[in-house]
């Protein structure tokens, strides 16, 4: 296998499986053809129709759609046709940075097919030449991919806080990182990918950020969703995510990007095009 192996297996789709799903006469997502008999069950709400799912356009602002979405999307859950429901609203847009045309619970947004984002930190520590990496393993009782490796902090963006406001909470709760600490984390761009699931698609942003490490902090987590952490020699991490699929499907892309920016897959290397369109979706 090869480092474009994971960028093909996290833009799998095939879109002919799917309708548009129309806010506010926008395209926000994307919704499978199984689900559509599911959204069947509240014609109220869902206009479904052989191009598109469109949500009741007299729900005319974003506070309105997202009350009115709500116990359609719990009672799916109660059904347990939405699984892992977390109470963590996503915002609805048509891209990042735009107001959000309403809010969805987390647990149903690859249902819908919205454009999820989230921050992802690689923790690195320099010794001369060397560079190591922190890397967690997540909780065996995870719901979603118990025991894979993970990045040092990694979570999703909720609505209501900051890219950077999030990144300090997702350092704290993840691996113990103190608010100083977090905030001199380094913005290095973002990656994109659009991998269809069973549930539907997931077409995400990931925000990714850089955190160099004293050699003596050692990453702590706090809200039990890390088994371990382990400090391991970036050839180590680099020839896991070469060679296996030991890490969460999208932790392979930020250690990718990691390697791509630190020249540590170098411009010669035959795959460095590919991979550096790829990881922009």
């Amino acid at each position: 296998m090869s480092y474009l192996d994971h960028l093909r297996r996290c833009n799998q789709r095939d879109m002919s499986r799917f309708r548009p799903f129309v806010v506010a006469g926008e395209r926000v997502g994307w919704i499978k053809e199984p689900f559509l008999s599911t959204l069947g069950e509240f014609p109220d709400l869902f206009q479904i129709d052989a191009h598109a799912v469109t949500l009741d356009p007299a729900l005319a602002t974003p506070e309105a759609r997202t009350k009115a979405v709500e116990p359609a999307l719990r009672s799916l859950a109660d059904e347990g046709l939405i699984h892992a429901w977390r109470d963590e609203p996503y915002p609805v847009v048509t891209e990042w940075g735009k107001p959000p045309l309403m809010e969805m619970e987390r647990a149903a947004a690859q249902h819908f097919g919205i454009r999820a984002f989230g921050v992802h930190l690689n923790g690195f520590v320099r010794e001369g030449e060397r560079i190591s990496m922190w890397i967690g393993k997540r909780a065996l009782d995870k719901p979603n991919y118990p025991g894979m490796l993970d990045n040092t902090v990694a979570g999703g963006q909720p609505a209501g806080l900051t890219l950077l406001e999030n990144l300090v909470k997702e350092a704290h709760e993840e691996a113990g990182i103190p608010e100083a600490l977090a905030r001199r984390a380094v913005a290095v761009g973002a990656i994109s990918y659009t991998l269809e699931t069973e549930e539907g698609l997931r077409p995400d942003t990931l925000f990714c950020y850089d955190l160099e490490l004293e050699a003596g902090f050692v990453p702590r987590n706090l809200d039990g969703e890390i088994a371990d952490f382990m400090l391991w020699p970036i050839e180590r991490v680099a020839g896991l995510v070469r060679h296996t699929f030991e890490f969460k499907f999208n932790c392979n892309l930020v250690v990718i990007d990691f390697l791509l920016r630190h020249g540590l897959i170098p411009r010669d290397h035959p795959e460095y095009r590919e991979l550096v369109e790829g990881l922009k979706g």
